[in-house]
């Protein structure tokens, strides 16, 4: 399950950053809002939501977990292991409930520009939080 999170991250980010790439060129460009925006603006919504679900199921089995369960403090008091039992978890939580937020508000949106803007901003925090917080020295290169 771990090596499914690991991989299906790669997928997140790569189709997180084109759309971000895509909804600032957009906006810069002044286009109008197509259905390959909307796409790929639910595409990302359900790919992040896919990775949210595999990675809960990973860390409720995870050795993270139970030592978090098992020793609390000594967890807490090791900044790697606090990475992996509270942190990475806790924003990857965070910045799919705002990209969900992201998604939502587009919706109401009914000129272009302010599609592109609210996707530039609750889909680039999501894509700041998530790189803020991957265990970077344990994550595998293709």
């Amino acid at each position: 399950m771990k090596t499914i999170h690991s991989y299906w991250a790669y997928l997140v980010l790569a189709i997180l950053i084109i759309t971000v790439a895509n909804a600032i060129y957009g906006l810069l460009k002044k286009k109008s809002f197509s259905d390959k925006d909307l796409r790929l603006g639910l595409f990302t919504l359900i790919f992040s939501h896919i990775q949210l679900l595999i990675g809960l199921g990973w860390y409720f089995s995870s050795p993270y977990y139970k030592a978090l369960k098992a020793n609390g403090s000594e967890v807490m008091g090791d900044a790697a292991s606090r990475l992996l039992a509270i942190e990475h978890p806790v924003m990857m939580i965070l910045a799919t409930i705002i990209i969900t937020i992201g998604w939502s508000k587009h919706k109401k949106k009914t000129e272009d520009h302010k599609k592109f803007k609210t996707f530039v901003i609750f889909y680039g925090i999501g894509l700041l939080l998530i790189l803020s917080k991957i265990p970077w020295n344990q994550w595998p290169l293709v």
